[in-house]
Parts: structure tokens; C-alpha cells; sequence
């Protein structure tokens, strides 16, 4: 599918927001879709059927979080919300409920590109197939539990970091909270047991990372999740 022939639907009610969204999405050719509205964006997304949507989550009529989860209950096209509320809270409360990413306003146009350009690159499937990834020099293959350089040189890694890598690599590029990796890795039991996040995630940078002190890869967003870097 051309750059041209994809959609993107714009949930904002506010007039200027939208025509700067449509003027830079215009610049890479994506056809924009307007709703002021969350129950024109969720009509809107029915009928249009668009490869990607950010919606705001402050709307005139309904909380943006109903549009999150009108479009989820039958879709899984990629959803990123750009919204003034910059609270943790509520980045994983839109996370938790089918965001694939979160933005706060004010956003930079370049920064806002490169997640739209992320999130369509996800859904396409050119990112990690969640089998294989690169972490720097290392090649890491999770379905065979190897990790090695170019080289040949060989890491180990315990079974519980290889299913950490495993559920950050399906998500590549995008945050994922606490409770999704906690739920995903150690079970729906654990997911209170944020310090098991913090010591695996220290072990895994200490494995991968040039610089440990300095995440190039592991990234944390800071009361929410941590994401795996997606690099050209």
C-alpha cells in the first residue's frame, strides 16, 4: 500500500489542532479524515476504515477514551492519542484500553511523524515478528533462546528475560505498561510486583546495553511502562 492511498482519521475538536495535523499529514501524502466529535470519530471510523487514528481525549461530547474503546471493540487499527493531559495516570489508563501510543500536546510536528510513521510500520508487520530482533551488536532470536553478535560471541539469558524481550518486541516502538508486562511475563497474580520489572530490566541493560546508565534500547517512560527502540 502507497504512502497516498492510506488514511488517517483525526478525532479533535479543536479547528486549529486540525489543520495543522492535516497540513502535515498532507506533506507525506496521508488522506485525512475529520471528526470534531467522539461520536462522529467513532461513525467516522466505520465508515472510512483508516490505517491509523488519533483522537484527543478531551471531546465536547464524550471522554476520548470512549473512542478508544468504540474503534477497539472491532478493530485493531493503530490508535494514538494526543491530549494536553500529560498525568501518568491517564497515559496508562489510554494505554490499558487499546492506545497504542500517547502524545502530549504541545507535540513537536517531527516527533509526531515519526510515531505515525512507527505505528503503520507496526501494523504492516515490518516490524519485529516477535521471533528475531536486534539489540545493538546482538542478534536475539526468542523463539530458539539465543543471543549472539555477528561474531559469534554468545549471551545467556534466563528464560523470564527472554519473555520480557519477547512482550516489548510486540509491541516494538511503543511504551507498554507495567501491569501488560507483569500480566504477560509473570502472570494476572503479579501485576502489583512492579520490583520485578526493575530488577529485570537492570539485568537486560546490563546484558545489552553499551551503556547501562545511558538505555540506548530498553527505554523507560517514567510511571507508565518502558519501550523497546525501534531503530532504522
Amino acid at each position: 500500500m502507497t504512502t497516498a492511498s492510506r488514511a488517517v482519521l483525526v478525532v479533535e475538536d479543536d479547528a486549529q489542532i486540525r489543520r495543522v495535523l492535516r497540513t502535515l499529514l498532507g506533506l507525506e501524502q496521508f488522506r485525512v479524515v475529520e471528526a470534531e466529535t467522539a461520536a462522529l470519530g467513532i461513525s467516522a471510523a466505520r465508515t472510512h476504515k483508516p490505517d491509523l487514528v488519533i483522537v484527543d481525549l478531551g471531546l465536547p461530547d464524550r471522554d476520548g477514551m470512549e473512542v478508544i474503546g468504540g474503534i477497539r471493540a472491532w478493530s485493531r487499527v493503530p490508535i494514538i492519542v494526543l491530549s494536553a493531559r500529560s498525568a501518568e495516570a491517564d497515559k496508562v489508563a489510554a494505554l490499558e484500553a487499546g492506545a497504542d501510543d500517547y502524545v502530549t500536546k504541545p507535540f513537536g510536528a517531527r516527533e509526531l511523524s515519526a510515531r505515525v510513521q512507527v505505528a503503520l510500520r507496526h501494523s504492516a508487520g515490518a516490524g519485529s515478528n516477535g521471533a528475531a530482533l536486534s539489540i545493538g551488536d546482538w542478534r536475539i532470536d526468542l523463539e530458539a533462546r539465543t543471543a549472539r553478535t555477528a561474531e559469534g560471541r554468545e549471551l545467556h539469558l534466563t528464560p523470564i528475560e527472554y519473555r520480557l524481550l519477547q512482550v516489548l518486541a510486540e509491541h516494538i516502538g511503543f511504551v507498554v505498561t507495567h501491569r501488560v508486562l507483569l500480566t504477560q511475563v509473570w502472570g494476572p497474580g503479579s501485576v502489583e510486583q512492579t520490583h520485578y520489572l526493575r530488577v529485570y530490566m537492570k539485568q537486560l541493560r546490563a546484558k545489552l546495553e553499551p551503556d547501562p546508565a545511558r538505555p540506548q534500547w530498553l527505554l523507560t517512560e517514567t510511571g507508565v511502562g518502558y519501550r523497546l527502540a525501534q531503530r532504522e
